[in-house]
């Protein structure tokens, strides 16, 4: 088990931008060095689709996720990941095996909502 920290401020945490969206294309990222599927994030108005990619090949399909809300980080820098610019960084939760399962909201959110 990872020991948790106490060591991050209230005014670091708010840094974080931390928003939902809505997957609306996803693919197998053939390019990748691990398995990952890249997709199209909706995340309103505001912030309109962004780019990301993800290790997530072990509980999703490409075609799965198309619908599925997501909550990302959107205020990192952009990286260069392969032939794409990641634009935002999907979240999620490690399994034992190592393995990821998303962080979704239970319930509809509106895409571009934020972490409260």
């Amino acid at each position: 088990m990872t020991e948790v920290t106490n060591d991050l401020t209230w005014a670091e945490f708010e840094r974080i931008d931390l928003r939902v969206g809505t997957i609306v294309a996803a693919e197998v990222f053939k390019e990748a060095k691990k398995p990952a599927i890249k997709m199209s994030i909706d995340f309103g108005d505001g912030l309109g689709i962004k780019k990301s990619s993800a290790q997530i090949t072990h509980h999703y399909d490409p075609e799965t996720l198309i619908g599925k809300q997501v909550a990302a980080v959107v205020n990192f820098p952009k990286k260069q990941i392969g032939p794409i610019m990641s634009e935002c960084l999907v979240t999620g939760f490690t399994q034992a095996d190592g393995s990821i399962i998303l962080a979704i909201p239970d319930k509809l959110a509106s895409n571009g909502s934020r972490l409260a």
